[in-house]
């Protein structure tokens, strides 16, 4: 380890010390009342507290390098975009609730959302914030779902996306098939999927044939949550989403993300 590095680590413990300090000093009553063991374990509390701050600090900071490294910043309508008040806001929202904490794969996404926001005009702003929305509530299953049905344009069953994503057997009762209906009545409710309709010529949607009920002496049950008869596709919304979220823009600028990691930490 470098001189330079040992001085910077040192430092680093430096401006965490003082800032404990400081946290004590603003609850001098309370901190009077605490034992020195007490004291000892808040302090440790507070000092991983602050270490994850520092942690999302460094990946909101990655996010944003990652951004400009996928952009055409020569392109004057690029960058005027980028300096929009509405852009920024659009990267405030995002940044306020940061998803990127829960998982790399949501970091991806907010990376990628952001950067096709700044480079295409596809959607407009307020749908480009429902898919912030999205990312910050939609679990990661929901978006393999999402992917399975867009890899599938001519429409996919539930039970055939079950086995694309990788999932084994399991009963209707489970708490997985229920888990797997709760997806599909999410991503239903939310405009992100629907169930496959036939348009006519004009694009209108053509109601379906009534379908007469079994006769048979056979006991009924409910549909599998892993139908395999009715097909699933897209809406327009959620073809939309894949393009801004699910698809990712070729790097212009080399981007060392390991380097700028280790220039943080030393920082």
């Amino acid at each position: 380890m470098t001189d330079l590095q040992i001085a910077a680590g040192q430092s680093g413990d430096r401006k965490r010390h003082s800032r404990l300090s400081q946290i004590g000093e603003l609850f001098p009553t309370i901190s009077g009342a605490w034992s020195e063991q007490d004291q000892s374990r808040i302090n440790h509390f507070i000092e991983q507290w602050m270490r994850m701050l520092e942690a999302e600090l460094r990946e909101k900071e990655e996010t944003v390098i990652e951004i400009m490294a996928r952009l055409n910043l020569q392109d004057e309508k690029v960058a005027r975009r980028i300096e929009s008040a509405e852009y920024q806001a659009l990267v405030r929202k995002t940044f306020r609730n940061w998803p990127g904490a829960e998982s790399e794969a949501k970091r991806t996404l907010v990376r990628n959302l952001l950067a096709n926001a700044a480079a295409t005009s596809i959607s407009s702003d307020d749908v480009v914030r429902m898919f912030i929305d999205w990312v910050n509530s939609y679990s990661e299953l929901h978006f393999q779902v999402i992917g399975a049905i867009y890899r599938n344009p001519k429409g996919v069953t539930r039970g055939s996306i079950w086995s694309q994503i990788g999932k084994g057997r399991v009963r209707e009762d489970s708490a997985d098939a229920d888990l797997y209906r709760l997806l599909f009545r999410d991503l239903s409710t939310g405009s992100v999927i629907r169930q496959h309709r036939e348009v006519d010529y004009y694009g209108n949607f053509v109601a379906k044939p009534s379908r007469k009920s079994s006769t048979s002496g056979n006991a009924k049950t409910m549909v599998s949550a892993f139908d395999d008869n009715e097909l699933y596709e897209l809406t327009g919304l959620g073809q939309e989403f894949v393009h801004y979220a699910m698809t990712e823009l070729t790097v212009r600028v080399a981007y060392d993300r390991q380097a700028t990691t280790d220039q943080s930490s030393e920082a």
